[in-house]
């Protein structure tokens, strides 16, 4: 028998009301009453204005642009609740920020993935649930449970219905093998890799493709979509191997600087992200569709409530 840890309540910070309020909805629950403002010198303000003594309490806050503010807002929430009485505290974040900075490259780097995680546990948060964290380790930053979803079922499932069989998936990098595996495994499709090498010093990378992609429709999948630079250039050297069409995927899109306008001008087909992060009105174009990992995240924050498993969603 699986006993309830006590009764949820959700609340958002400014970060993605929208996904908070499709959570909430697929619970067949209401968000949480909070105000999250500003006084006038910047200073962040949280207002909770309901009860959450001995609540199971779950802060929904992606720590996306603004990245500072946002990962305020939520450490101040985390606090607040704390300090609140509640009964259990989960930080929610389904784009974890500061993710890339997860490991030294050169002397005197930080490794901020790390402090972030510090900061969120010191806060008081005693869970943390994100999505498709840039480098696995992280989860290992923390010193509290972390569950990891991971959004390539639900953009593999987008395709479903476009691909054929004559459909090969592709990472634009080795490091995203495993990604393009997991998703490829889900369509029972083969795999192609984009390998870059660097001839010399102050030399452009020079793009091979290792797997057979001529005549065949390709599906790029990535986990962050920043500039949209690699995707975009990735998708102009698999048209030069001889695909036909060409779709790019990415959880997380960010979406910064041109990212819109490369994708926009690209060669791809569709763009396909989830929204764990939302989508700008610029960015609401013909190429670019949204797959909503709202369902998801409310069925783990149910299982999560009432101590069942959460890696079971995934079988």
């Amino acid at each position: 028998m699986n006993l309830c840890y006590g009764e949820i309540k959700v609340f958002s910070g400014n970060a993605n009301k929208e996904l908070a309020k499709k959570i909430c909805e697929n619970m067949d629950t209401r968000l949480g009453d909070c105000e999250v403002s500003t006084f006038s010198d910047g200073e962040i303000n949280v207002d909770i204005r309901e009860t959450v003594r001995g609540a199971d309490v779950f802060i929904i806050q992606p720590t996306c642009s603004p990245v500072n503010d946002n990962l305020m807002e939520l450490l101040i929430m985390i606090d607040a609740v704390k300090r609140a009485s509640a009964g259990r505290v989960n930080a929610v974040i389904p784009y974890y920020g500061y993710a890339r900075q997860d490991r030294k490259t050169k002397a005197r780097e930080p490794i901020t993935a790390k402090l972030v995680a510090n900061l969120i546990t010191v806060a008081g948060a005693d869970r943390v649930v994100s999505m498709d964290l840039h480098a696995g380790q992280i989860q290992g930053y923390f010193d509290i449970p972390v569950d990891h979803l991971s959004g390539i079922p639900l953009l593999a499932n987008y395709f479903k219905n476009i691909i054929d069989e004559d459909t090969v998936i592709v990472s634009p990098d080795l490091g995203g093998v495993t990604r393009s595996r997991t998703f490829a495994n889900i369509l029972d499709l083969p795999i192609a890799i984009i390998e870059k090498r660097r001839p010399k010093a102050n030399v452009s990378e020079v793009m091979n493709v290792i797997g057979d992609i001529e005549g065949k429709n390709v599906i790029l999948v990535d986990d962050i979509a920043d500039t949209a630079g690699t995707v975009v250039k990735a998708a102009s050297v698999l048209k030069s191997f001889g695909a036909k069409k060409v779709y790019g995927c990415a959880t997380h899109g960010v979406l910064s600087g041109a990212a819109i306008e490369r994708i926009h001008d690209s060669v791809m087909e569709k763009f396909v992200i989830t929204d764990t992060i939302p989508l700008p009105e610029l960015a609401k174009i013909d190429k670019i569709d949204v797959v909503s990992v709202a369902p998801l995240f409310a069925e783990a924050i149910k299982r999560i409530n009432s101590n069942q498993s959460v890696s079971i969603i995934f079988n």
